[in-house]
């Protein structure tokens, strides 16, 4: 009996912590743009950028109530030791603001 009373124990502090993660990470208020698809409301993570074939600009609107960033491949490697390969900085875009961006793997939001 006591074996599963520690079980019980551990899956309901389990859900404690999954609700915990749920609040953190409730939608966005407003319209995330990128390229020619608008995502109503989304929700914390990540969003794919697409570029265009054509070699053009990808634009990207954060009309949310939360910053969002630009995640691109410097995000998942470190960068090389050495003068001149410092990353460039991140793009992060407050609410309201927009630009336009050739490179990105996807955009984060939250």
């Amino acid at each position: 009996m006591r074996r599963i009373t520690t079980l019980f124990g551990s899956l309901g502090a389990a859900a404690s912590r999954d609700t915990a993660v749920g609040v953190a990470s409730a939608p966005a208020s407003g319209f995330l743009t990128i390229g020619g698809t608008t995502y109503i409301d989304p929700g914390g993570g990540s969003y794919p950028i697409d570029h265009s074939v054509d070699g053009c600009a990808t634009l990207i609107v954060n009309d949310t109530d939360r910053l969002i960033t630009i995640i691109t491949e410097r995000n998942h490697h470190p960068p090389s030791s050495g003068p001149g390969h410092a990353p460039p900085p991140a793009i992060v875009l407050a609410p309201g603001e927009r630009t336009e961006t050739w490179t990105g793997d996807s955009v984060q939001v939250g």
